[in-house]
């Protein structure tokens, strides 16, 4: 990596690495690791259709086996994390990729049933839990805070590009070969990536020290920590983490009922459906993407933004909110449509801004325990999204007015987090208050 200077909290200058080739091959390197994370996600949506005809099973059924996903999802997020200090990121990024097979894998056996799907979907849940709260942490430890936006924003494009590769493709693998090979398809995606990383995958320069050596850095005279509860209890953190509930809730919802709304009400069949949640995923991608490229040329540039940071993203989950209810309320299809491909994702940009955020309000020591618990909350929404709108579709008259309902339900909520984090997320004030420095000004980074 290249070295800049950047001053110890003293005032003295230090050399401070800045990002260089295996930074961004690492980057790229766990962008695909979250294309995989994401396309496993995608898969049980994209199969829900002939799921629930084979199994004859209704809506709430099947959003009780998504929910199943989730059901670990938060308590990994959070215990995996609290690991990130006795264990290198690099080996629990191994193990996961791993385990994501050994839970998709299962499905090729014939007779597997609903049960085996629920099981499954626990085990994948809990191996996917810690996925973005490690990946981030591990690339964060690549990056000095100033030039962590890209990187981030970066991982969060893998989200969408793995909903863009895995809807048709996943799509054309179950009407050529059944729905079980979708599953199989995946699982074999996430053992390829388990092998190249094994090779590949390294800790960066900046990554706090773990185990002994954490302990023996936590003594020393330029460690920096705070209470996690003066964390946690901070505008920024409640905001963060509402707003991204927010975003995740919609992400979920789409994931899981877009295929069957688009299908069931719309019209269209699987192959049209797998293609416009891919077109909606690439347009999540660019969003995403587009977002992290102006906060990186901002930063090189020392320009700040004119809204106080935060409050931009806020704003954006309350467009994303106008753009969900008239996704729900218009049929004219030209109107409809183009909803998918740009303004409802602008919500997710509140994914990556609520990651750099809490990354900023917290000690390099604490970061991937802080970035657990801000997952394990907003990962509630994978959870009580697919139940509650598997429940308002099915006691509905019809499947139109209960999805109509259901995506109104959802525009609320971004509306309310939204305005919530626009008020009253401030990470730059909530540091000062905090006494944390703008990393890696705190310390010299850890060699390996």
């Amino acid at each position: 990596m290249e070295a800049t200077n950047a001053p110890l909290r003293d005032g003295s200058p230090a050399t401070v690495p800045s990002a260089g080739r295996p930074a961004w091959t690492t980057t790229w390197l766990l962008l695909a690791f979250m294309l995989v994370n994401f396309a496993d996600k995608a898969v049980l949506g994209l199969a829900g259709p002939e799921i629930m005809k084979e199994f004859g099973i209704g809506r709430q059924e099947f959003g009780t086996a998504q929910a199943a996903f989730f059901s670990l999802f938060s308590l990994s997020a959070v215990g995996v994390s609290f690991l990130t200090r006795k264990v290198r990121t690099s080996v629990l990024l191994l193990v996961m990729g791993l385990l994501w097979s050994v839970a998709q894998l299962p499905m090729l056996w014939a007779a597997a049933g609903f049960g085996t799907l629920i099981a499954t979907r626990v085990l994948l849940g809990f191996a996917e839990g810690p996925a973005a709260p490690v990946a981030v942490h591990h690339v964060h430890g690549w990056f000095e805070q100033r030039e962590r936006t890209l990187p981030t924003a970066i991982l969060m494009v893998g989200a969408a590009a793995g909903v863009a590769v895995a809807a048709p493709t996943l799509g054309a693998v179950i009407s050529h070969f059944g729905w079980r090979w979708a599953f199989g398809a995946a699982g074999l995606a996430g053992l390829l990536w388990a092998v190249v990383w094994a090779v590949k995958g390294k800790e960066g320069p900046l990554a706090p020290p773990v185990g002994r050596r954490a302990h023996l850095a936590d003594e020393g005279p330029g460690s920096v920590e705070v209470p996690l509860r003066s964390v946690f209890l901070s505008g920024t953190f409640i905001t963060a983490a509402s707003g991204a509930f927010g975003a995740y809730w919609v992400m979920s919802a789409k994931l899981t009922w877009l295929p069957d709304y688009l299908q069931t009400v719309v019209g269209w069949n699987l192959g049209q459906a797998g293609a416009a949640v891919g077109g909606g995923a690439v347009a999540n991608g660019v969003v995403l993407l587009a977002h992290g490229l102006l906060a990186r040329r901002a930063t090189l540039r020392g320009a700040s933004g004119k809204l106080p940071a935060g409050a931009g993203a806020g704003l954006l989950l309350v467009v994303s909110a106008v753009a969900v209810t008239v996704f729900a309320t218009v049929d004219t299809l030209w109107i409809k449509v183009p909803m998918m491909f740009g303004p409802m994702a602008l919500a997710l940009v509140m994914i990556t801004v609520a990651q750099t955020a809490i990354a900023r309000i917290t000690p390099p020591s604490q970061r991937g325990v802080v970035l657990g618990a801000l997952v394990a909350v907003f990962a509630l929404g994978g959870i009580v999204s697919p139940l509650v709108l598997g429940r308002i579709v099915d006691s509905a008259a019809s499947a139109t007015i209960g999805y109509q309902n259901g995506w109104l339900v959802t525009a609320a909520l971004l509306l309310g987090t939204g305005l919530l984090a626009a008020l009253f997320m401030r990470p730059e004030k909530d540091a000062r208050r905090l006494g944390v420095p703008e990393s890696p000004a705190s310390g010299v980074p850890v060699s390996h």
